[in-house]
């Protein structure tokens, strides 16, 4: 049975591996997100959601919606951690346009 939790241990949660993983990570750009992906042995999931997108709410929501694509999609994702930085555009998508976006560059084929 899958697990559709998301856990305190898949979240990157200290600076030093946010930073960690933005200077060795492999960068990737999308219209609205940019990936970093570092090799791991699990999968874990980091969000930065600056000021500049929008306010707390917005924020908020592009959280949410990265969130439940992890959630949803994790045993199809790499083994390796995942950070994705939000750009100005992304408080105007919904989940199907989040799924869109990212499957084509994390899931696997």
């Amino acid at each position: 049975m899958k697990s559709f939790g998301f856990f305190k241990w898949e979240k990157i949660r200290k600076k030093r591996e946010f930073l960690e993983i933005t200077n060795n990570g492999k960068k990737i750009h999308t219209r609205h997100f940019i990936i970093y992906l570092r090799s791991n042995r699990d999968k874990r999931l980091g969000i930065t959601v600056s000021h500049l997108v929008g306010n707390a709410v917005k924020r908020n929501r592009v959280k949410r919606l990265i969130r439940e694509f992890f959630r949803l999609n994790k045993e199809r994702l790499p083994r390796c951690d995942i950070l994705i930085v939000a750009k100005k555009g992304a408080p105007l998508l919904n989940y199907q346009n989040v799924y869109g976006e990212l499957s084509g560059v994390l899931l696997d084929k």
